[in-house]
């Protein structure tokens, strides 16, 4: 009588199948993490930018912004529309079409510094305009009717205006508003008085 031979039976490789889950649960992962990217770039909010350049301690309007649609990880420390504090003013240049730093902004009261009108005695260059940093040099009127050595008064004040007619003729005696420091009101107003020759000149100038 002939017996049959029983087929083996291979004992189930559990280690194999373990892997091709963890295989298939890190594809899932990595898929979800890719569209978790692309879905939080493709997602924005509304935030303010400067609609034209905006100097240290000028008042800003609603009008002086626009909003813009920013990705949300580009929000932090920026300011939203709906958080624009009254009667804030800046606190430091913001150029044109940047977004506006919530830290940019302040009370009036926390404002170092201040506005103040000038006339320069020599031209101002073409490359000088709002928002440009620029020196105040004053030469002090001698008592015999000449001029002594020339001084930097301030060697970081900001343009905030320039007498467009004035710049266009491109002679001396332009007005220009400056931004200075409110400690240094005081010696730009003696430089005034005593009737020294007020110059503006770009940030490393030459003296005047």
């Amino acid at each position: 009588m002939t017996s049959r031979t029983q087929p083996q039976v291979r004992p189930r490789r559990v280690w194999g199948d373990v892997r091709f889950l963890l295989g298939i649960g890190l594809i899932a992962l990595s898929i979800a993490g890719v569209w978790a990217v692309v879905a939080a770039a493709q997602t924005t909010v509304p935030m303010l930018a400067a609609s034209r350049t905006i100097v240290p301690g000028e008042k800003i309007d609603t009008s002086d912004l626009r909003i813009v649609d920013v990705a949300l990880g580009q929000i932090d420390a920026y300011l939203s529309p709906d958080a624009l504090p009254a009667d804030a003013v800046a606190l430091r240049t913001i150029e044109s079409g940047e977004l506006v730093p919530s830290n940019a902004l302040g009370a009036p009261a926390t404002a170092s510094s201040t506005t103040i009108t000038l006339t320069s005695s020599i031209a101002i260059p073409g490359t000088v305009d709002t928002g440009s940093t620029v020196e105040i040099w004053a030469t002090p009127l001698s008592e015999a009717g000449a001029y002594g050595a020339p001084r930097i008064l301030i060697g970081d004040a900001i343009v905030a205006l320039i007498d467009e007619e004035d710049a266009v003729i491109g002679q001396s005696g332009t007005q220009v508003e400056v931004v200075i420091p409110r400690a240094d009101v005081a010696d730009v107003l003696d430089a005034i008085a005593q009737e020294s020759r007020i110059s503006i000149v770009p940030t490393g100038g030459a003296a005047p």
